[in-house]
């Protein structure tokens, strides 16, 4: 397998010529895969903008071998390149056979351009078999049809240093009263309770404590039928404000992992989706030994489930690129439980599959719970909400962890370009 990584200061038109020469034209003849071809033996051009994954390609390809088409990659490091040339790439012949994207209106736009191929007889035959969840297939449904198989699924979760519990008497705590006497007490101990960040994942804080409070009202921000300055929205940002001024987090400017801030003990939590358990893997720290796992209770001690939020990336097929039938072959196997276990293994992460094994024993119990009864499970802010108010909320949020500013100014600001997005949506 033919293997590169393409920098953040590649140049587009530079890498359409790798395209190009990666998918071997669009006549359908690389590996044999296109119409008529084994699709065993087809060798799929793919494209996606996690490049440090590509250990773990590597393994699928070994799992799929004889069995369905192999993976020939390649890696972006910078996602804002990775996008350009993606949608520059479908202006040319060579279009990619297989490729990562995003979720909510990032993947809604690909489809109304008819740029990806629809996988609805894929997901109708994978949830009849218990693959994957109803509930899952709707971050891909657009008018009926859907698109793209799931590239993972991550669950947003708590994860806590288990010695720095012990040390403060600490239990993992159940409810909302015991989450925040527990951070109370750290604090009182000099210990910081919480990591946050002000770039990235700025919005995670409010997306976990509006979902905790209301989910019907976190819901509702998606579709506009919600406003951000509506009462109980206010009142989940006011929780945020108060956590921040009662020093639950730490300074936001450190630049020191977050990782390795949990594997030190100068946080004693982190709220992270499951990809967290690979990066603290990869400090030799032991799940269920030196860190552990929960999931954070409501806000609301009046809510029948217990709201989770979920993340999900696709693997999609490009619409008439050389080998989309070999590529289609290849989402239907992705979907299956051998697939799976086999990319769990790998990535040390849960799988969207219940049946897959997941030899982590923390996150096996994770999967249990969430996909069991008295769970609700809600997409992450980044991918419910449409892409310009989120920009803006990107911002606002971003400023208010740094400053911990006026909670209602940051609601106001990111309400006026809900109206402007709604009324013309």
């Amino acid at each position: 397998m033919r293997k590169k990584t393409t920098l953040a200061a590649a140049v587009l038109t530079a890498a359409a010529l790798t395209l190009a020469a990666c998918s071997g034209g669009g006549d359908g003849d690389n590996g044999d895969g296109g119409e008529g071809g084994d699709p065993t033996e087809a060798v799929l051009s793919f494209y996606t903008d996690k490049a440090a994954w590509e250990p773990s390609f590597d393994d699928m390809n070994a799992a799929s071998e004889g069995t369905t088409a192999t993976l020939d990659f390649t890696g972006y490091s910078d996602p804002t390149a990775y996008d350009a040339f993606i949608k520059q790439s479908f202006r040319t012949d060579d279009k990619p056979d297989l490729f990562t994207w995003h979720t909510g209106d990032s993947l809604a736009q690909l489809v109304e351009e008819g740029l990806v191929a629809p996988t609805t007889e894929i997901w109708d035959a994978a949830i009849a078999n218990g693959d994957v969840t109803e509930e899952l297939a709707e971050n891909y449904t657009f008018e009926g049809e859907q698109y793209c198989v799931p590239l993972n699924v991550v669950y947003w979760v708590m994860y806590y240093n288990k010695a720095v519990f012990a040390e403060n008497g600490i239990e993992v705590p159940t409810t909302w009263e015991e989450f925040m006497a527990a951070g109370q007490t750290l604090v009182d101990n000099g210990q910081v309770p919480l990591h946050q960040m002000n770039i990235i994942f700025e919005f995670v804080w409010f997306q976990a404590i509006l979902a905790g409070l209301d989910p019907d009202a976190y819901n509702g921000l998606s579709d506009g039928s919600v406003s951000y300055t509506d009462p109980v929205v206010v009142e989940a940002m006011n929780i945020w404000h108060d956590m921040q001024s009662d020093g639950f987090f730490i300074d936001p400017g450190v630049t020191t992992d977050p990782q390795t801030l949990l594997q030190t003990g100068e946080v004693a939590m982190a709220y992270f989706g499951t990809f967290f358990t690979g990066q603290l893997t990869d400090l030799g720290m032991v799940s269920d030994t030196d860190y552990g796992i929960f999931t954070l209770p409501n806000v609301s001690a009046d809510l029948d489930d217990t709201s989770v939020v979920v993340e999900t990336g696709p693997l999609c097929v490009g619409a008439g690129s050389a080998n989309e039938a070999a590529a289609l072959d290849y989402s239907a196997w992705w979907m299956g439980v051998d697939a799976q276990s086999a990319w769990s293994e790998s990535r040390g992460d849960v799988s969207f599959n219940p049946g897959a094994t997941v030899t982590d024993t923390a996150l096996a119990t994770v999967t249990e719970q969430v996909n069991g009864d008295g769970f609700l499970q809600l997409r992450r802010y980044l991918e419910a909400t449409p892409t310009p108010i989120y920009t803006v909320a990107s911002e606002q949020f971003g400023a208010f962890v740094t400053n911990n500013g006026d909670p209602m100014a940051v609601l106001e600001a990111i309400q006026a370009e809900a109206d402007a997005y709604w009324a013309e949506n």
